[in-house]
């Protein structure tokens, strides 16, 4: 009787049926990929936002500064070396990628000329800068939760399931508040543990390095995840992470492999997206490429999460009848 209950539980999802599934899905809804297409073309053709200009009005306070408190010139220009070769580069219009949950797009050079010329550029203030940092993280926030619902959408076979716009975007920026306060206590000790490391021994430190990355599985996979529960199984943030917990408890040798391979076909993708220079229309074919591929990559990872959710509750579930009918 035992084997026979074995026997009728199905296999687990399969990382390539899932990842196909994924690209079916938006093969047949070619219209999901609107939000990292209206993306990537803003962030190849619309203004770059910097903020080099208000750097360039304080340096000089700055160093001023670091010789009153007896910094060494050396060490003063390393730091201004770095400001040359960083500052002039970012583009805070960049911040429209918030984690988890937000839209992905190809990397387009500061200074790269466009079929439409060059870029117009634009600089915040000392008392604007906040401001844009906010916006840009709202709209961000806002963005991907719609985008997410959207993609979502396609995996529920159950329209009661369907979380609503506002609840999606509500529960979007209570995660992306707590994803960010959580990275942040674990990412600060390591750092400093790191650091302290490295002052002793180079080989000690690589080999911290090579530990905290094995390590790093057990806090990637369900973060990858954590998300997933609000949009397929509408549920809130708290009850998403435990979901995400528990699946990962029983499931992370396959799930991490999964999340290893959206991560190797997005990034590895990204060097043929961008190929094509920037200065030629010929960009589109991999905007359109980079935005079809990451969408059916997120709907994969929907699939899976859905399909591995459900694999999972009928295995515990096998399980408990299982120890009734053996007591």
């Amino acid at each position: 009787m035992e084997v026979s209950r074995e026997e009728n539980l199905p296999p687990p999802p399969g990382i390539i049926n899932s990842i196909k599934a994924g690209f079916d899905a938006i093969a047949m809804h070619i219209t999901a990929i609107i939000f990292p297409l209206l993306l990537n073309l803003f962030m190849w053709l619309g203004p770059r936002l910097r903020m080099d200009a208000l750097f360039d009005s304080v340096k000089n306070d700055a160093v001023a500064i670091w010789k009153s408190g007896g910094i060494s010139p050396a060490d003063i220009q390393r730091a201004l070396d770095w400001y040359t070769t960083t500052i002039p580069n970012i583009n805070l219009f960049w911040l429209l990628h918030t984690i988890p949950i937000g839209i992905s797009s190809l990397s387009f050079p500061q200074e790269s000329q466009t079929p439409l010329g060059t870029p117009t550029i634009l600089q915040v203030g000392a008392f604007s800068l906040f401001g844009w940092i906010l916006l840009l993280n709202l709209i961000g926030w806002i963005g991907g939760g719609l985008y997410f619902r959207t993609v979502a959408r396609l995996t529920i076979d159950n329209d009661a399931q369907f979380v609503g716009a506002p609840r999606a975007i509500i529960q979007t920026i209570f995660l992306s508040i707590l994803w960010g306060i959580l990275i942040t206590i674990i990412t600060i000790p390591l750092v400093l543990v790191l650091a302290v490391v490295i002052q002793f021994s180079q080989a000690l430190a690589n080999l911290l390095v090579l530990f905290f990355s094995i390590a790093s599985m057990w806090v990637i996979v369900p973060l990858f995840f954590w998300s997933h529960g609000v949009f397929v199984k509408r549920q809130n943030v708290f009850t998403s992470m435990l979901s995400s917990l528990q699946m990962m408890r029983f499931t992370l040798p396959t799930s991490s492999m999964f999340v290893l391979t959206v991560f190797l076909l997005a990034f590895g993708l990204n060097y043929l997206w961008n190929i094509p220079p920037k200065n030629s229309w010929m960009t589109l074919i991999g905007i359109f490429g980079h935005s079809f591929v990451t969408t059916a990559l997120l709907a994969s990872s929907f699939i899976y999460y859905r399909d591995m959710t459900i694999w999972l509750q009928a295995a515990i579930e096998r399980f408990r009848v299982s120890k009734k009918v053996n007591m």
